[in-house]
């Protein structure tokens, strides 16, 4: 496949996209190489799921905002390692409806006279936007990140940036009044519509907030949660822990196959999100708990309690040694580790074969095209199975 556009002028600032002039399959390629490198020895690599349309697949678009030394107002993002703002009109992996939502945010600020915050001085208003779309329903999700509660003419404002695009459906005021790296703040008003979106993923209707974690290339999370399920082997009458299950995706998409699912989430919002997601759905099987995962695993083995699968999808930095020992000692009959990054999956799951976790196989699945990322799939059973 030739690269359907040419090179981003943001590329070598912005370091977001690694493979930026590589070929589609020349990326999947390199991609297949890591996985097999970083996993040999421990269990054998499946051939990886590419995209057959690799562009604008994120659903999540961030754009921080700010000033250039002439005064002009600029958004886009960081460069890496830095917080230095990379000026981004837009993007071939970005949803191209939220690129023209920040567009035409930063046209509207000097009318109502908004000023970008200044990290150095502490001086300014807008912070950040964080925009979500829901590719199935449409529904847009508009977040403005201030370091006050207070928005002159929201109502004006919200006003014309609604006539500029009636596809918005809510639009919600973060406030982050924190000297921190962290893009949203706790404390979250309502400026229009209901505070979410809703999108359909595996055929579930899932409610999503600002703050709530949900895969941001919908067409390959379908792909990776139906694998994660279909590796599973699930019968009707297993008992399920879905670790780390954020707004209740993995676990909602295998409790029409599954006796009992129980997610651990520590999150607060997207805990409250997850119990209405299965209240929305008619899940009345499933059941969420705030709490640390791993110490939630020992209780229920403290307890005697026992599970028959455990779908683990850890951050970045993979599972830590508490939850993977209070993993074996919950001794699930199998359990499925979705991973975002194949160097901390390979460390992990050597971890869970000394104790007795064989992994089966990895299917590989290019979640973010451009990018230098891998998600996986790999199921284990124990090793006497």
């Amino acid at each position: 496949m030739k690269n359907k556009y040419e090179i981003c002028p943001a590329a070598k600032k912005c370091g977001g996209c690694a493979y930026q002039g590589v070929p589609y399959g020349e990326q999947l390629k390199k991609k297949q190489e890591t996985v097999n490198r970083l996993l040999a020895g421990i269990c054998p690599v499946k051939p990886i799921a590419g995209m057959e349309e690799p562009y604008h697949y994120r659903n999540k678009v961030h754009a921080v905002f700010g000033r250039k030394r002439d005064g002009s107002i600029i958004s886009g993002v960081y460069e890496r390692e830095s917080h230095r703002i990379v000026p981004v009109e837009e993007c071939q992996i970005e949803d191209q409806t939220a690129d023209a939502i920040i567009r035409s945010i930063r046209g509207l600020l000097p009318s109502f006279k908004i000023k970008t915050y200044n990290e150095d001085t502490g001086y300014g208003l807008l912070r950040h936007v964080l925009i979500r779309r829901g590719f199935a329903t449409g529904q847009v999700l508009v977040a403005l990140v201030l370091a006050s509660p207070v928005l002159p003419s929201k109502n004006n404002f919200v006003k014309a940036l609604l006539k500029l695009h009636p596809e918005i459906t809510t639009v919600v005021l973060n406030v982050n009044d924190k000297k921190t790296s962290m893009v949203l703040g706790d404390r979250e008003i309502v400026l229009y519509g209901k505070g979410f979106i809703e999108d359909v993923l595996c055929k579930k209707t899932f409610r999503i907030s600002a703050s709530s974690f949900y895969q941001v290339n919908p067409v390959q999370t379908e792909l990776l949660y139906n694998k994660a399920v279909e590796l599973a082997g699930l019968t009707g009458r297993e008992r399920i822990v879905d670790a780390y299950c954020g707004i209740g995706t993995i676990g909602l998409t295998a409790a029409d196959r599954a006796k009992e699912v129980i997610g651990v989430e520590l999150n607060p919002a997207a805990v409250r999100d997850a119990v209405s997601n299965a209240r929305r759905n008619g899940v009345k099987n499933a059941r969420f708990y705030r709490a640390d995962a791993g110490e939630f695993m020992v209780s229920m083995a403290a307890r005697g309690e026992k599970a028959d699968v455990v779908f683990l999808d850890p951050p970045r930095a993979g599972s830590s040694e508490a939850f993977l020992s209070a993993l074996v000692r919950l001794a699930p009959k199998r359990a499925v580790y979705i991973s975002c990054c194949p160097e901390t999956l390979a460390r992990d799951l050597r971890y869970l074969k000394k104790r007795g976790y064989a992994p089966r196989a990895a299917w590989p699945v290019d979640m973010f095209p451009w990018t230098d990322s891998i998600e996986c799939v790999v199921p284990l059973f124990p090793a006497k199975a």
